[in-house]
Formats: C-alpha cells, sequence, structure tokens
C-alpha cells in the first residue's frame, strides 16, 4: 500500500517549509489540498509539478474513499491543508482516521503550527496550555466557555475570526476583564501583529483582519 504523509506548510511567508517537504510534495503521487489555490501558490514557487486533489470540509465524505483507494492501490498521497499543520482543527483529521483504520502507512512532516508559533511570542506560560480551537459563533456560547477559564490554571489557545474578534473581546471584557490575553494576527506575514494586554486594551487597538490566534493567561 501507499503511504499518506502529512504535510505541514507555511502559514504566511512562503520560505518558511522544510526541505523534506518540498522533496514529499514533488516525490508523491498527488496532493490532497484543502485550498488548491492556496497551495498552488507554494507549488508554483518551488516548482513542483504534483497533480492536486481538492479535499475540504464540503466533499470529504466523497474525496475520502477514492483518496483511500489510491492509497490502497499503492499511490503515495501528501495531505496539505491551507496554512500550517493538516489535521489540526482541520477536515484532514477525518482522513488521517480513515487511512490508519484502513491499515493505512500515515507519515508526518513537520512544520509550522499557528497555535505553537503564536504561544512562543506570546510571554506567556507555555509550561502547560491547551488548544481550544475556533471558538463558538454565538455569545453566549462564549461566555460560557469564558466563564469556565476563571479557574483554568493553562494557558488557553483559540483561533478565531476576524470577523468576529471584537465581538469576541467584548465578551471577554464583559467576563475576563483583568485577564491578560494576546492577540497574534497575521503570522510570519508582511502585517504581523501582537497585542497584548487586558481585554479592552487589545480590543482598542487590534485591527480585524487576516488570520487570528487569541491565547488566553491562565488563573493566578
Amino acid at each position: 500500500m501507499g503511504i499518506l504523509y502529512v504535510v505541514a506548510t507555511p502559514i504566511g511567508n512562503l520560505e518558511d517549509i522544510t526541505l523534506r517537504a518540498i522533496r514529499t510534495l514533488k516525490e508523491v503521487d498527488a496532493i490532497a489540498s484543502e485550498d488548491t489555490r492556496q497551495t498552488k501558490k507554494l507549488l508554483n514557487k518551488y516548482e513542483i509539478k504534483t497533480s492536486l486533489i481538492s479535499y475540504y470540509s464540503y466533499n470529504i465524505k466523497e474525496r475520502t474513499p477514492q483518496i483511500i483507494n489510491m492509497l490502497k492501490q499503492g499511490k503515495n498521497i501528501a495531505l496539505v491543508t491551507d496554512a500550517g499543520t493538516p489535521a489540526i482543527s482541520d477536515p484532514g483529521e477525518y482522513l488521517v482516521h480513515k487511512a490508519l483504520e484502513g491499515g493505512i502507512k500515515v507519515v508526518t512532516i513537520p512544520g509550522p503550527s499557528a497555535v505553537i508559533a503564536a504561544l512562543s511570542i506570546a510571554g506567556l506560560s507555555t509550561d502547560k496550555f491547551i488548544f481550544e480551537g475556533f471558538l463558538p459563533r454565538k455569545s453566549i456560547q462564549r461566555c460560557r466557555l469564558f466563564e469556565q477559564l476563571k479557574e483554568e490554571e493553562r494557558t488557553v489557545v483559540f483561533y478565531e475570526s476576524p470577523h468576529r474578534i471584537l465581538k469576541t473581546l467584548d465578551d471577554l471584557i464583559g467576563v475576563l476583564p483583568e485577564r491578560k490575553i494576546v492577540v497574534a494576527r497575521e503570522l510570519t506575514k508582511i502585517f504581523e501583529e501582537i497585542v497584548s494586554g487586558t481585554p479592552a486594551q487589545v480590543r482598542a487597538k487590534i485591527k480585524p483582519k487576516g488570520e487570528m490566534v487569541l491565547i488566553v493567561e491562565a488563573s493566578n
């Protein structure tokens, strides 16, 4: 059987890719990509000609059996997300699960991760932390979650949309007004911005644009 390679790709700056990742993307038979438009930019930069298979949240039930069948026929497939490490709050999780379930070898090609990148420069405790993925869309659910953080002894990391970040910060102001937070925006890109302080201080300074990582300090 073939091998499924889980390949981490840049979260912004296209130079943030390993030599092993480039070689793997060149050598596999196909690349399963969450966003083929983004992946093509990366492939063009490194002159990679490997064919792409569209694989995203709305077609995983259809595409997964096709990719598993290719792997069982001896084809090697690389899995990439639109940015960063696949299968972390990402549709690729389903493909990895099904591949392992089918006895297919899965190999990691590690690299960039927005969670780790943000934590490394946040200035908060990293001895213990948890990743909660994307925050709930509804304010009442976010507030309920933030209430639980009043006693949380670990640093907490979230993903958040630029369209909701201001409302999320309003919720934090209401529930955890004195807690230190960090918002890392557009990491590794030209307009990278790291804003820290209380929720109110961050809200006054943050630009609601681009991909965002929200980090909440542990309780004292």
